[in-house]
């Protein structure tokens, strides 16, 4: 097997057409789907089976794949280091967390492995940052998740073993303009909430998830928007809000909010990667110096 023609592979996969992963690769896709036959000859397989719909994956393709990630990532490890260059850790982030969290850990980063060079993308979905660590598109990705395991906040998890790494606790306040009549009142259960107004954003937003935790299903949610769009309908008697201690520690200090008496457990900054990583040489170590202790 030659590399280009696990690239051309990957890239047939991640596009599902030969046209399309041409026009990735930059080559014609005469040249993509030679490369394709010439693989597997040299496997004596078959690894799509193509259809109008594009190509699809034969069990010994899905087998492929995750060596081909492997094979790539590791020889993309090996020019780096023969040719003397600084390691480089993609990393991406909620948009949520941009601003509050990700300086912390690239200072941490900064600190304890100076020889690295990171590489930050932000994204408002999920989704989107575990479909690129899974697909190799990113080496980690930080995102807000609670319990044990990847998801157990509420979301899917993808089916590509996964580990990860809390690093820090990242408090919720349960919130309400100062005039709301549950700011008067202390001990508030889920029962005392059951006739409020919960503004949230998309059920796929992790203090959505939060909430469905904390609150249970009782209050009545009203779907108002991003974080500063609830913050803000919060602010003005609209309903109460689950948020981000961070995003309303100003409003709480200058008397615009009030946190309602109410015990809400910390979310955790989880930093995922795909189990499979930590068999690069010196990957884990520079996944864990990002940890706060």
């Amino acid at each position: 097997m030659e590399l280009r023609q696990l690239r051309t592979f990957e890239a047939v996969v991640r596009h599902r057409t030969v046209t399309d992963a041409a026009v990735a690769l930059e080559l014609a896709p005469s040249s993509v789907s030679q490369q394709i036959r010439t693989l597997e000859a040299t496997l004596g397989v078959a690894l799509f089976v193509r259809d109008p719909k594009g190509m699809r994956l034969t069990p010994a393709g899905q087998r492929l794949t995750g060596w081909a990630r492997r094979l790539l990532e590791q020889a993309e490890q090996a020019m780096r280091d023969v040719r003397e260059e600084r390691p480089v850790l993609r990393l991406g982030a909620l948009e949520t967390l941009a601003g509050a969290y990700v300086p912390q850990v690239l200072a941490r980063l900064a600190e304890r492995r100076p020889d690295i060079e990171v590489e930050v993308r932000s994204d408002r979905a999920r989704d989107g940052l575990l479909a690129d660590v899974v697909g190799g598109d990113l080496d980690a990705a930080l995102l807000l998740d609670s319990g044990g395991a990847v998801g157990d906040l509420g979301f899917p998890a993808p089916a590509e073993p996964l580990a990860f790494l809390d690093l820090d606790l990242v408090p919720l306040a349960l919130v309400a303009a100062p005039t709301h009549p549950l700011t008067a009142r202390s001990g508030l259960t889920a029962a005392d909430l059951i006739d409020e107004r919960l503004l949230v954003n998309v059920p796929e937003c992790s203090f959505w998830m939060a909430s469905e935790k904390v609150l249970g299903s009782g209050p009545r949610r009203v779907k108002a928007g991003a974080v500063p769009v609830m913050r803000a309908w919060a602010e003005h008697g609209l309903g109460i809000s689950l948020l981000p201690e961070f995003a309303v520690a100003d409003g709480l200090a200058h008397g615009t909010l009030v946190r309602l008496d109410f015990p809400v457990p910390d979310l955790s900054l989880r930093l995922v990667w795909r189990a499979d990583q930590e068999s690069l040489p010196g990957m884990r170590e520079i996944l864990y110096a990002a940890a706060r202790t």
